[in-house]
């Protein structure tokens, strides 16, 4: 078993224990984590989002932070701002939330769309200008975001700036019934499981899990099976703007870190397969005819992804 797949299992195991029946789930979440991106948690009220971010945030043991989006947020509350110090007679700038490790954006689609922006340099650059001044953040640094999907009122659509910096799109669905009863049973105590988790590995650890990651070997056949499901959804005529290279780097190094955690040196065909569709849901823009014949971003994705073959692929690794 490698480093980096002993320090994912451990997270895994952790993580289970107070998000069930989702292991999958996880090991996106973590891929993300690996890859140095970002992930968007998109589902219904009362599926997890939460607890999944909480679990993990208390896992690998980093500082965490937490945003509790509003209408009324303002960029400063995320960013930070300068506060005068009567007794030094000077300015001192308080950090805000999101100069943490990692970061839960909660229900981020009730920010104004000037307060989601605060979050795109952090995301994108890895710091955060405020008062003429730029903050750097240490990494790790990952956000975790939330959003209701079904729920319109009081929230604001996120800008297609702002989706396309989140590596991952994940939407985790309903329990099946055997772990939807462990879950009623595991909260009848008057503390919630989550609060009890413990950290299971270091930021060392996590730091060393992303430098294996960014060396994981990725074959010209795997990366030709890439480009072409990228090309595919710019040529496909229900869509009106594709998957940019952006995209196409994103899927790219969340199957690096994806064969990583699966014990692996080099990346498959699979692995491309596999994380598509979470890469690229939220990334394509469908023409409005689209949109009203019934076409959706995850059934055209799934379509192509079934209609490009597969290339035979054997490690030399």
């Amino acid at each position: 078993m490698t480093k980096i797949q002993e320090t994912a299992l451990k997270i895994q195991n952790s993580v289970s224990e107070v998000f069930r029946g989702k292991a999958e789930i996880t090991d996106m979440l973590l891929s993300a984590l690996f890859a140095g991106g970002h992930v968007l948690l998109e589902d219904v009220p009362g599926t997890g989002k939460t607890v999944l971010a909480k679990a993990l945030a208390a896992s690998v043991g980093l500082p965490f932070s937490r945003i509790q989006c509003t209408p009324d947020l303002m960029p400063s509350d995320i960013t930070g701002s300068s506060v005068w110090l009567p007794s030094s007679g000077e300015f001192q700038f308080r950090p805000g939330p999101v100069m943490s490790s990692i970061v839960l954006v909660d229900e981020l689609n009730r920010a104004t769309p000037r307060t989601q922006s605060a979050l795109l340099e952090a995301m994108a650059e890895k710091q955060v200008s405020a008062d003429g001044k730029v903050h750097k953040l240490e990494p790790p640094f990952f956000v975790i975001a939330t959003e209701n999907p079904v729920e319109s009122e009081g929230t604001f659509p996120l800008p297609e700036a702002q989706k396309d910096r989140f590596m991952l799109a994940l939407s985790i669905g309903y329990p099946e019934e055997a772990d939807e009863a462990l879950i009623i049973t595991a909260q009848r105590g008057l503390v919630h499981p989550v609060e009890k988790v413990k950290a299971v590995t270091t930021k060392e650890e996590i730091l060393a899990a992303m430098e294996e990651v960014s060396v994981i070997h990725v074959d010209e056949v795997v990366l030709s099976y890439l480009i072409s499901l990228s090309a595919a959804t710019r040529k496909d005529e229900r869509i009106l703007a594709g998957i940019s290279p952006r995209g196409s780097i994103a899927l790219y190094k969340a199957a690096q870190a994806y064969a990583a955690i699966h014990g692996r040196n080099y990346v498959t065909p699979e692995d491309i397969k596999q994380l598509a569709l979470p890469a690229f849901r939220k990334r394509l823009i469908l023409k409005p005819e689209s949109v009203l014949r019934g076409y959706t971003t995850d059934g055209i994705i799934t379509e192509l992804t079934g209609q490009i073959p597969i290339p035979a692929y054997k490690a030399h690794i």
